[in-house]
C-alpha cells in the first residue's frame, strides 16, 4: 500500500515537496493546498492530484504532510495535522517561538506521530562527509550570505539561515552551550536582517556564526579546527577540503583531500600524496646537507 501524501503551502519550497512527493514510487500525492487557487490548481494539475484550499480537508485521507507556509502558520496547521492522525515535516523555522515548538513536541508524543523540522543541511552530502572526520573541534567559522529577497522576512535573519548553521554545529559539536554573545541589525526589513553569534561551548570549542541576508554575494561556507585536522565545506557547491598534519619521510606536510561531492568526484590518493609533498617542501623551506629543503607547513584556509 502506498503512502498518501500531501503538501500545505506551494510557493516557492512547497512546490519541491509536492514533485519530491510525486517522483516517489511508494508514494501516492493526494492533493496539494494553498490559499492561492490558481498556484494549488497549476501544481496539482502537474503532478496529477488535487487542489484545495483549506488544510482540514486533508483530515482522514493522508498518512502525512509537509507545511511550507508562513511561519505565522506553523504552530496551529501543525498541530491541527497531529491531532488528526498526520505524521508533519514541517519547513524551518519550526514555529515563532520556544514554547510553540515545545508544545508540537509534547503533542507528537502523546500521540506517537512523527514530527520532523526540515533542516536540509543536515542531510547535505558535504555535511555527512564530514561528520565521521570531526571529532573534537575547538573553533568553527560560519558564514551564511545572501541577496535580499521578501520571501523569509517574516522572521528574522537567525530563525531565516542561521538556524540551518545552528542545527549543524549543535550536531557537531558534543557538549552543552555555555553563553552566547550576539548582535543583530535590521537593514532593508522590519526584523534582523544581519546577525553575528559567538557560541561558547563547555568544553572550551569555540563557534562564530554570521548569516546575512543583505549581501551582494551569495556564500554558505563552513570552517572547522581541531587537534591537527582543518575542514572546509562549501554547502552550496557540496564541496569538502580536509587538511591534516601528518609525518611523511621524516618531515612534517600537510595531507590534503579534495572531495567534490556535488559531481561525484574525489582527488586521487596518489595525487594527494605528491600534493603534500609539494607543500611540505614549498615556501620558506631551507636546505639540510643533503640539499633535501626541509619546509615549514604551507597554509590551506579556503
Amino acid at each position: 500500500m502506498k503512502l498518501r501524501a500531501a503538501v500545505v503551502g506551494v510557493g516557492y519550497l512547497g512546490k519541491f515537496h509536492a514533485e519530491k512527493y510525486a517522483s516517489l514510487p511508494d508514494v501516492e500525492l493526494v492533493a496539494v493546498v494553498d490559499d492561492q487557487p490558481n498556484r494549488a490548481s497549476a501544481i496539482a494539475a502537474k503532478h496529477r492530484c488535487e487542489a484545495l484550499a483549506d488544510h482540514r480537508e486533508l483530515f482522514g485521507r493522508i498518512d502525512c504532510a509537509s507545511l511550507a507556509v508562513p511561519t505565522s502558520l506553523h504552530f496551529a496547521i501543525t498541530r491541527d495535522l497531529l491531532e488528526h492522525g498526520i505524521d508533519v515535516l514541517v519547513e524551518k523555522p519550526m514555529t515563532q517561538s520556544v514554547e510553540e515548538g515545545r508544545a508540537l513536541v509534547a503533542l507528537a508524543e502523546d500521540d506517537g506521530r512523527i514530527l520532523q523540522v526540515g533542516h536540509l543541511e543536515r542531510f547535505n552530502p558535504a555535511i555527512r562527509a564530514v561528520a565521521g572526520v570531526i571529532d573534537q573541534p575547538r573553533f568553527i567559522e560560519c558564514h551564511r550570505l545572501a541577496p535580499f529577497v521578501e520571501r523569509g522576512t517574516d522572521v528574522d535573519v537567525i530563525l531565516d539561515l542561521m538556524i540551518h548553521d545552528l542545527d549543524v554545529i549543535l550536531s557537531l559539536v558534543a557538549s552543552e552551550i555555555d553563553r552566547v554573545e550576539a548582535v543583530g541589525v535590521p537593514v532593508l526589513s522590519s526584523n534582523t536582517d544581519i546577525a553575528n553569534a559567538r557560541l561558547y561551548f563547555r568544553n572550551g570549542c569555540i563557534a562564530n556564526i554570521t548569516a546575512s541576508r543583505v549581501t551582494l554575494k551569495q556564500e554558505r561556507k563552513l570552517r572547522l579546527f581541531q587537534s591537527d585536522t582543518y575542514v572546509s565545506v562549501d554547502y552550496g557547491k557540496k564541496h569538502v577540503q580536509i587538511c591534516r598534519r601528518v609525518t611523511e619521510e621524516g618531515l612534517p606536510s600537510i595531507k590534503v583531500e579534495e572531495h567534490d561531492l556535488g559531481g561525484g568526484r574525489t582527488q586521487p590518493r596518489a595525487a594527494i600524496g605528491r600534493r603534500s609533498r609539494r607543500l611540505a617542501r614549498a615556501g620558506n623551506g631551507r636546505a639540510d646537507s643533503g640539499g633535501t629543503r626541509r619546509g615549514r607547513l604551507s597554509p590551506c584556509i579556503t
